[in-house]
């Protein structure tokens, strides 16, 4: 049960293909015959068959042979047909070779795959290719080179250009996938499958379009994980429109949303099909990621300078030689030589020269990675600099790129950085967005870490108030709130607000202001006019009664007069907003099909929609988040010290993102949202105006609580305190990845046997890929549960040190017919006979049951007596297991 369950389509030991008759190819589709020459221009390892489909005989006859997968390239009208013969002859995958069919069709055959337990990978697929077991399964050309990056694809013509430019740059793959529109199997199961392929460490991805957002993100967050993924993503569109109602929605398009998705999910993502190949160069040498500090190598100003600028304009850092580095390296270089920014080696540098250079570049603890960029010079040998290049490269430690400039004398150069596998381009510009690409991977990563809970552990909100107010407003058939509404929304969130009171009439106004202290402003208050200052519904800076009263009369007006439909309940009065040095900031929220609810940030004020400045992230938000998109806006740059203002509270900035981050997850009906403008200040933030849009709670993302979410929050109902049985208690709650180390000891404090009876190895640590798999989890498809407890020990000064420990692992993982997961368990050796294995195990199936799941299995050694024992404990049926008589399979009905 470790197998993938796409093992079979993607490592097939044996094939069936059905293609029509090989002698007879006009009765073949286009397909079909170059399938036949492409499966046996080498030899695959496995066991292949041809079957003639015209004289196949009977169906007994086909049954005798066995097969992992049957590749169809017939014609459509034949499709359905042979995968209802792929389900009689009990065969789990198939692939069909197709393009051109349409939704319609598509959907019969998923229907007739799922009725007949098959994965389907197509219609409108080119097929696969797996170079290390010889198979060409698909019409994309001739097989790659074998080598460590897989591709996914949704363009058959991209994948062929692909391999195209592959086979000429020394690029190899694990794996080539040809997905299409309409496919059975699509994006998430590709990624699925490559992130537990051992073969493949680095995954690019072009993409057109998604289906589930939900289990996109999930499939993409475990890839992402262990290895780099890179993305390239066309049809960037807009998403807003004319009938956006908050600047918000206004401003951000689909695709600002899906740079933060990919950010979210730890993936990178490159916007053209030369930084796809760029990006694919340096995954392909197997470089990782690291800081942003790039040092450049050069032996001329010119192309250095190009460099620096390009790692200025990415949002880059130019990695400086330390001082001491420095000292060291000059007396070593060429008389012209210059160290204080760029290494410009100078146009007389020699191999060694070069080599040094890197050497001192790498070896700096300032420097994050090192490009050399070299250009051709009357008296010196490129390939002897590319061979002392690769030279320092076996000891590198980081990214090593380099620049070749030219064409004609430098050719055999950038042949041997090829051999060397070292990334090289004819661009500095190219060189350094590669860089740039891989190194942002660092700081997607750090969020594809955080896993925030739905609530903050500030105050408790007044949830069940602010539901009230929306039911309220929908039950009116409006969607837009009032501005009092929206900020009763606010209030009961805990977020500051300017006191605010509706006027019916300038009288009451007047009365209003002179109560609440001058000065005041004034702002219509309509559910049909989404923006006050374009039809003069805003006053501002009313310093008595009698401006008070005027500006009411005005106002109606004016308002009548602009907006003669538009119904008006009154105009609000409220105080200015006292802060001499106060920035103004917008935070909104816009909500994006497919991926639901985006919480923005930016620059706020009247000219919001110039300034353009937007930083986004998908709730929920934790201190951590709130701070990174914070850091993302060009308004950031603001909040400190700034043109003699003293720096703004970022605390409270944060809290006002982590409350409106609860409002995200606790009210599915809020669809936009504007805080414009925000004021803070050296004493902290408030709202002085907010505009919402909410809609009836539509077909979820998922079925649940957050279903409208694209990220399942930390599902922190889940925590439980039990005693232990010698005293004491501890804590049941889902794993979490800081417990990455915790994890670790816990794996190296149990015997051989202990570890051997859950991992069916001998290691004696988790390897990190491993680490991270298991304690950076979807929630949404699989569980985790530790039982941690608190120790107390006194140092050497006297002081009590409270640290924790984790006993024991409980976890199962959602199996493809989402109805059935498979588990594992481990308990610490020294706390056998504590009765925690059986409560972890009752907590997980609690779980499994909440979830909606049917049936939890699991695979127990024949040898581990104990484990066994608890199963029976627990009333779980125990099985044989065929395919390996060395296990019982458990299986308990939820």
């Amino acid at each position: 049960m470790d197998k993938h369950y796409l093992t079979p389509l993607f490592a097939p030991q044996s094939i069936i293909v059905l293609a029509g008759d090989p002698e007879t190819p006009d009765a073949q589709t286009p397909y079909a015959q170059a399938l036949h020459g492409l499966l046996k221009a080498q030899r695959f390892t496995g066991t292949l068959t041809f079957v003639n489909t015209k004289m196949m005989g009977t169906l007994s006859d086909l049954a005798q042979v066995k097969a992992d997968l049957v590749v169809i390239a017939l014609p459509q009208e034949e499709q359905l047909a042979a995968l209802e013969l792929v389900g009689r002859i009990r065969c789990d995958t198939a692939l069909i070779l197709s393009s051109g069919v349409d939704a319609e069709h598509a959907r019969a055959l998923r229907e007739s795959a799922h009725d007949n337990h098959i994965h389907l990978l197509g219609p409108n697929s080119l097929g696969i290719q797996r170079p290390h077991l010889q198979l060409n399964a698909g019409v994309m050309g001739p097989l790659a080179k074998e080598g460590p990056l897989a591709l996914v694809s949704q363009s058959g013509a991209l994948t062929a250009s692909i391999l195209d430019w592959a086979a000429s740059n020394g690029v190899g793959f694990s794996s080539v996938i040809s997905l299409g529109p309409h496919t059975s199997l699509g994006l998430p199961e590709a990624l699925d499958f490559l992130a537990s392929d051992g073969r493949t460490q680095s995954i690019v991805v072009y993409m057109e379009g998604i289906q589930d957002a939900r289990k996109f993100m999930s499939a993409l967050r475990s890839a992402a994980i262990a290895k780099p993924v890179v993305v390239l993503k066309s049809g960037r569109k807009a998403a807003g429109s004319a009938a956006a109602l908050t600047h918000s929605a206004a401003i951000v398009g689909s695709d600002d949303v899906f740079d933060a998705v990919l950010r979210r999910a730890g993936a990178v993502r490159v916007h053209s099909f030369t930084e796809l190949f760029s990006a694919a160069k340096c995954l392909a040498a197997r470089y990782r990621p690291v800081s942003k500090r790039l040092a450049i190598i050069a032996n001329g100003g010119g192309p250095g300078v190009l460099a620096a600028d390009w790692i200025n304009e990415i949002h880059l850092e130019l990695g400086r030689l330390s001082p001491e580095v420095a000292a060291q390296l000059a007396p070593q270089l060429p008389p012209l030589a210059a160290l204080s920014d760029l290494v410009d080696v100078s146009e007389f540098a020699q191999p060694e020269h070069f080599r040094l250079a890197i050497e001192a570049a790498l070896n700096d603890a300032q420097v994050g990675g090192v490009l050399v960029i070299f250009s051709p010079r009357i008296g010196i040998d490129s390939t002897a600099v590319a061979e002392a290049v690769a030279e320092a490269k076996r000891r590198a430690a980081k990214p090593l790129l380099t620049c070749w400039m030219g064409d004609t004398t430098v050719g055999a150069a950038r042949e041997v950085l090829h051999k060397a596998q070292i990334p090289t381009f004819r661009t500095p510009e190219a060189a350094v967005g590669a860089f740039g690409n891989i190194a942002n991977f660092t700081e997607n990563q750090q969020l594809l870490q955080q896993t925030p809970p739905p609530l903050s552990n500030l105050a408790k909100p007044d949830i069940a108030g602010a539901r009230l107010v929306i039911e309220s407003v929908l039950a009116e058939r409006r969607n837009v709130l009032t501005e009092m509404e929206s900020k009763t929304l606010l209030a009961a969130f805990h977020i500051p607000v300017t006191r605010t009171l509706l006027a019916r009439n300038a009288h009451e106004a007047m009365m209003i202001a002179t109560q609440q202290g001058f000065p005041v402003a004034l702002k219509i208050d309509s559910p049909d006019i989404t923006h006050k200052s374009d039809v003069g519904g805003v006053a501002l800076n009313l310093h008595n009664g009698e401006a008070v009263r005027n500006a009411f009369n005005d106002m109606m007006q004016r308002v009548k007069r602009i907006k003669p439909e538009a119904r008006i309940n009154g105009i609000t009065v409220q105080n200015m907003a006292r802060s001499r040095r106060g920035r103004e900031i917008c935070i909104g929220l816009v909500s994006d099909d497919p991926f639901g609810p985006v919480i923005t940030f930016g620059a706020g004020g009247t000219m919001i929609e110039l300034i353009d400045d937007r930083a986004m992230e998908l709730p929920p938000l934790n201190q951590f988040l709130a701070r990174r998109l914070m850091e993302r806006s060009r308004v950031f740059e603001t909040l400190g010290e700034w043109r003699g203002a003293t720096p703004v509270k970022i605390e409270a900035l944060e809290q006002v993102l982590l409350r409106i981050s609860e409002m995200v997850c606790a009210l599915p009906q809020l669809r936009e949202m504007d805080i414009n403008p925000l004021i803070v200040d050296e004493t902290g933030a408030v709202a002085v105006d907010a505009r919402m849009v909410v809609a009836q709670q539509g077909q979820s993302l998922s079925m649940g609580k957050y279903g409208h979410l694209a990220i399942l929050p930390y599902p922190a109902k889940y925590e439980q305190i039990w005693p232990l049985r010698d005293g004491g208690e501890y804590l049941v709650r889902p794993i979490r990845p800081d417990d990455a180390h915790m994890l670790q000891q816990l794996v190296k404090g149990l015997s051989p046997q202990s570890r051997y009876f859950r991992f069916v190895s001998q290691l004696a640590e988790l390897p990190p890929s491993m680490l991270a798999k298991f304690t950076l989890i979807d929630y949404d498809r699989e569980m985790a549960l530790v039982a941690v407890k608190q120790e107390r020990t006194v140092d050497e000064e006297g002081e009590v040190q409270v640290t924790e420990r984790l006993l024991g692992v409980s976890r199962y993982v959602t199996n493809p017919d989402r109805t059935t997961c498979e588990f594992a368990l481990v308990v610490a050796d020294d706390m056998a006979g504590q009765g925690l294995g059986a409560r972890l195990m009752l907590s997980i199936m609690e779980v499994a049951r909440d979830k909606g799941l049917e049936h939890i299995e699991g695979l127990v050694l024949t040898n581990n007596p104990n484990m066994l024992k608890l199963m029976r404990r627990l009333d779980f049926e125990i099985r044989s297991f065929p395919e390996d008589p060395e296990f019982r399979l458990v299986v308990h009905k939820l």
